[in-house]
């Protein structure tokens, strides 16, 4: 397996290599949780009397972040990685759930071809110029939400693990997600 990419930044203070090992030390335990290779920035900076460390990790196109303040740089990594280890451990335990759900819905694994411009017949009515196919995964609502915010698309078309349904969770113009559920 890869190592870990981890980048310590240090803004607004002298870069020590104490705390620059230290800071990658704290970052590499949380390895344990994936077993993908992960990428790391680590950004520690000081305002006034405030010691900041900022924390970002890429793990399966997921970014989880976290970021806390003290008066000690070395207490303000060690809660933001408590943090950062409260999210890994939470997105290993849906994976898990995940790997579960999905061995039982595997009839409803597919695919599903949004449409073909075959389909369209050309007399004037507006055609497709584009047609992608998606698989369609089971995934509980908060996890697609959480696809949504990594992903460039504007709508996710999913199978709800709760309903056993196809979902579309959608990107709406005020920040927020809607989502479309069938009702029968």
């Amino acid at each position: 397996m890869q190592e870990m990419q981890i980048t310590v930044t240090f803004r607004h203070m002298d870069a020590t290599e104490n705390l620059r090992e230290y800071a990658k030390e704290k970052v590499a335990k949380v390895s344990k949780y994936v077993n993908k290779p992960i990428e790391a920035s680590v950004v520690l900076s000081v305002e006034k009397h405030r010691h900041i460390a900022e924390v970002n990790i890429i793990v399966n196109r997921i970014v989880i972040n976290g970021k806390e303040e003290t008066v000690d740089m070395y207490s303000s990594i060690d809660l933001v990685m408590d943090k950062i280890e409260r999210q890994l451990r939470r997105y290993k335990e849906r994976l898990k759930k995940h790997k579960t759900i999905s061995a039982n819905l595997k009839n409803l694994y597919g695919k599903i071809n949004v449409l073909t411009p075959e389909s369209i017949e050309s007399d004037g009515e507006p055609q497709v110029i584009k047609s992608e196919s998606f698989s369609i995964k089971p995934m509980f609502v908060e996890d697609a939400a959480i696809q949504m915010n990594v992903s460039n698309y504007d709508f996710l078309v999913f199978t709800n693990a709760s309903s056993k349904r196809m979902n579309v969770i959608y990107r709406r113009k005020d920040g927020n997600y809607g989502l479309i559920e069938p009702d029968h």
